[in-house]
Formats: structure tokens, sequence, C-alpha cells
């Protein structure tokens, strides 16, 4: 098994994802709100579940798919990713009121219940679904998670040094820069696998 291998994928797609993602902001909003400490352990929990819920799905369409397929099916999924980073991720008034909720009294609940909510479905998600159909579930899981995690720990750690957001628009491009470069050469795979 490719474990170390795995991890690292894991980690560095994911964290590449949510570089100027919707839930990074989140993160953002979050961390003025409450502690540092509280919001990286709410998005920890939050990420385990939501991660776990996609490398489930993960292991049910590996189990489907032949493999030369997923990985065209992969490569075509992060050149979307790339449009889609570069294309922005604004958060809504939805995710402003949820990130601004007291109702429920822990702050570390109310972290992880907000994040939980906001990651469903998001590009970080899809992402892992997708790193995880090539991959063993348990690294892509325990990578994926780190990554999240890092990322939104750097973005609040240079929010609160720097006082101010991360240059958005050059992350994105950075990002989806590197989307496109792993996409096409999955593409590329891909293509060759299910022509030869």
């Amino acid at each position: 098994m490719e474990f170390l291998p795995a991890i690292a994928v894991g980690t560095f797609v994911v964290f590449v994802a949510e570089m100027g993602d919707k839930t990074q902001l989140v993160a953002m909003s979050l961390a003025s709100r409450y502690r540092a400490a509280t919001v990286l352990l709410g998005i920890t929990a939050a990420t385990l579940l939501v991660h776990a819920l996609s490398v489930l799905i993960a292991e049910v369409l590996g189990l489907a798919l032949p493999t030369d397929w997923i990985t065209l099916a992969a490569g075509i999924a992060f050149v979307g990713f790339g449009v889609w980073t570069l294309m922005g991720d604004e958060m809504s008034d939805k995710d402003e009121e949820r990130a601004a909720s007291r109702r429920i009294r822990s702050g570390l609940v109310t972290v992880a219940a907000v994040f939980f909510t906001a990651e469903l479905g998001d590009k970080t998600m899809l992402a892992t679904i997708t790193v995880g159909t090539n991959y063993h579930w348990l690294p892509v899981w325990i990578g994926s998670t780190a990554g999240m995690v890092a990322a939104d720990a750097l973005a609040i750690g240079l929010a609160v040094v720097l006082g101010k957001k991360l240059p958005e628009r050059a992350v994105q491009i950075g990002a989806a820069l590197l989307f496109f470069l792993a996409g096409g050469a999955m593409v590329f795979e891909g293509v060759r696998a299910v022509a030869g």
C-alpha cells in the first residue's frame, strides 16, 4: 500500500483546493469571534467527519468503476477545480450568518457545526473524493484533513499577523495553475490508458 504517498497527495490537493475557498473565509470569520485554538479544533472535528464521508464515497466509486476511467474522470475534475478556483468562491450572507451565530453555547460546537455545514459539497470535499478514488481511504482521510487544517491555520495566522485578508486573487491563480497541471497530467494518463 502506498501509505505515505497517499497522505502527501491528499494533503497537497486539499491544501491547494482550500486556498481562497469559501470555507477558508468562514474560518477567518469564525476566528474573529472565537479563539484561534477553538476555531482550529472545531475545523479539525468537522473536517474529520466530512472527509470520512468523502473517502467512503470514494471507496464505493472505486469499487464500482474501472481504474482507467477513474483516472480520466479525476483529471477532468481537477481541471474543473482549477476553473472553479479561478472563478472564486465567495462567502454568502447565509455563511456569514452561520459564522456569526451564537445560539449554541459552546464555541467549539458552534465552529464545528458551521464549518461542517459549509464544507458539505464544497470543492475540498469533492477533491478528497477524487483523490480517494485513486488511493486507499485511510491515508487520504489523514492527508486531506491535515491539508484542510494547515490551509485554514495559515489563513487565520496570516490574517491575525497582517491584520488583513490574504491576496486572494494571487492565491486563486496559483492554486488554479496547480490544478490545471495535475489535471492535465491525469487526463493524459487516463486517455492513454483507456485508448491503450
